[in-house]
């Protein structure tokens, strides 16, 4: 017997602020590696219940950097925090009927299966808001229907690759992939926000909600926001492009004994800048006075950037630009990050004690704040081990 569906009217204001901004909702997850799993997990975080159904052999995403060999990699524990996992066979009819009794009970549903896939199992938005109304569908796939692409398979590389992204981050030399799943994430929140707006619609108007989030037009989108350039106009008044993120001179700067981050950006902070290494004159020079011109001449300025740092050590940056508000920062290594001072004051990494990983330390999240908690179990789920208390042993199929 599948659980009835919990609903958020069952709980009063004082009620939800102590559980969570989104306790009482229910998702279901048919998600595999990051990007329907880090949306999920965010709705997990902030109350909701999202259960998260696998196949037999489980989220493949449960094998990346698994060393223990328990099924939890360090990949799979940190995007699928606070869910609980039910193991259905889609492909047999005790599968099937099992997601159809949980897809009746929940108020959001999140797939990434491939178009054709998805059209085949009856899983499209669509298919699924016609039979439960109630629901908030959000497929996120590869492409936009109705274009020559839309059945093909797409992975973040691809559509790094096609949106632009990759040919950003070469610069002016080979196209390179940035060194972060970078596409799953963006389209996770961009659907993330599309779900929460659905769902405060339905709150207006008792009707659930077909989404799709492609991944290509959403990034697409993504990059053209300051990259489009001349392109912005029709007919186009020049290439596209930024020039600041452009320059090749733009990156963390070497100094006597190592590097930092810079970000001097306002009239303020370029005038100040001057004034401390000595040149004030460079804030009355026509192409620097204002954004425009220094815009227009940034590679030169960053130039010169580089070249002074490189005449005081970090730290002697640091205490000279930080007291006049300037920008500036360390350049952490990604192991950096667990003795960062700023993070330890803010408590940003929470101990967790998983029944088969051990002791863990996961990052906390940004959400509703106050009195709301994570979610009472915060760690990622053993492969199935809510079957029987979700759907019954006989559904796994």
């Amino acid at each position: 017997m599948t659980e009835p569906a919990p609903t958020s009217s069952r709980l009063g204001p004082e009620e939800l602020v102590q559980t969570g901004a989104l306790t009482g909702l229910r998702v279901v997850e048919l998600g595999s590696t990051l990007m329907g799993p880090y949306c999920t997990m965010l709705l997990a975080q902030w109350g909701a219940d999202v259960v998260k159904v696998e196949p037999p052999a489980g989220d493949p995403a449960r094998y990346i950097g698994d060393l223990q060999r328990t099924g939890m990699g360090p990949f799979f524990l940190n995007a699928n925090r606070g869910k609980r996992s039910v193991v259905l066979d889609l492909k047999m009819p005790d599968g099937a009927r099992g997601l159809e009794e949980l897809l009746s009970t929940c108020d959001i549903v999140v797939h990434t299966l491939r178009p054709d896939a998805a059209t085949a199992l009856g899983l499209d938005a669509a298919s699924i808001v016609v039979r439960h109304p109630q629901c908030i569908a959000v497929a996120l796939r590869g492409f936009g229907r109705g274009g020559p692409a839309a059945e093909e398979p797409a992975y973040d590389d691809i559509i790094q690759a096609r949106s632009g992204v990759a040919a950003l981050q070469g610069g002016h030399g080979e196209p390179t992939y940035v060194r972060s799943t970078l596409v799953d994430k963006v389209v996770a929140l961009h659907g993330l926000a599309a779900l929460l707006a659905a769902l405060r619609q339905r709150d207006l108007t008792g009707r659930g909600m077909a989404l799709e989030i492609p991944m290509f037009e959403t990034m697409a989108a993504f990059n053209l926001v300051e990259q489009q350039g001349g392109l912005v106009f029709d007919p186009p008044t020049g290439p596209p492009g930024y020039r600041r993120t452009a320059s090749s001179h733009r990156r963390p700067y070497a100094t006597k004994d190592g590097s930092v981050a810079v970000m001097l950006y306002t009239d303020r902070h370029w005038r100040v800048f001057f004034d401390l290494i000595g040149r004030p004159e460079l804030a009355k020079s026509p192409r620097y006075r204002t954004i425009r011109e220094r815009t227009e001449h940034i590679d030169e300025l960053y130039r010169l950037l580089a070249e002074t740092l490189l005449e005081r050590t970090s730290q002697e940056w640091i205490d000279l630009l930080g007291p006049h508000k300037i920008p500036i920062g360390s350049v952490n290594g990604l192991s950096d990050l667990v003795d960062d001072p700023q993070l330890i004051a803010t408590d940003f990494f929470t101990a967790v004690e998983h029944p088969a990983a051990g002791s863990l330390r996961l990052p906390r999240l940004a959400g509703p704040t106050g009195a709301n908690p994570p979610p009472a179990r915060d760690w990622a789920p053993l492969l199935g081990a809510d079957t029987e208390a979700v759907v019954g042993g006989s559904a796994a199929g």
